[in-house]
């Protein structure tokens, strides 16, 4: 084999293994910026969201199945999930400002925080609610009557989960939003 293929060889090989060690390293960083203890390390969410969470379905229920934060707040499919992680470069520009240090501060930013949020989930028709949720595996008749009556109409309107179910994690501020807005929406919290 002359130099020249060697070399090129040689680079093919190293290029490739560097990226194959990239790809790991941005896999294992997503992984673990998705976990609990990553979300609740800075002591803004540890103390404030956290604690509402720990009260909700969602962290303790008959199933035992638990949605975590990155289950509501990050897309599953990979090219969204880097879209999100990019965005939320400026959660920790905040955090490392103290824009929502102290509950006080928190609670002044948390409506608008919601409804970035809540924006977020109608734009992408609540893709993280129905990574588990879907009308589908719903068994109508086993829900309480309202609830019944509630999803089949979202289901022929072509609502979203957002639309009704604002604040079910997480203290609710979308009073504040209707108030604001003069909105006569129905939201369900439970």
């Amino acid at each position: 084999m002359p130099n020249t293929v060697k070399i090129i060889f040689a680079t093919i090989i190293g290029l490739g293994l560097i990226v194959l060690v990239g790809s790991a390293s941005i896999a294992g960083f997503i992984s673990h910026t998705s976990t609990i203890d990553f979300c609740i390390s800075c002591h803004e969410m540890e103390t404030t969201v956290y604690q509402e969470y720990k009260k909700t379905v969602h962290f303790k229920n008959e199933s035992g199945v638990r949605a975590t934060c990155s289950d509501c707040h990050v897309p599953h499919d990979w090219g969204s999930t880097l879209i999100r992680k990019v965005a939320a470069v400026k959660d920790v520009y905040h955090h490392l400002l103290g824009t929502v240090d102290t509950i006080e501060k928190f609670d002044a930013k948390r409506l608008a925080m919601a409804e970035t949020v809540w924006a977020s989930m109608k734009a992408s028709n609540s893709r993280e609610c129905r990574n588990c949720h879907s009308f589908d595996a719903m068994v109508f008749e086993k829900q309480r009557q309202r609830a019944k009556k509630q999803h089949q109409n979202a289901l022929e309107d072509g609502s979203t989960c957002i639309d009704c179910h604002k604040g079910i994690a997480h203290k609710p501020v979308h009073e504040q939003a209707e108030e604001n807005a003069g909105s006569d929406d129905e939201i369900l919290t439970f």
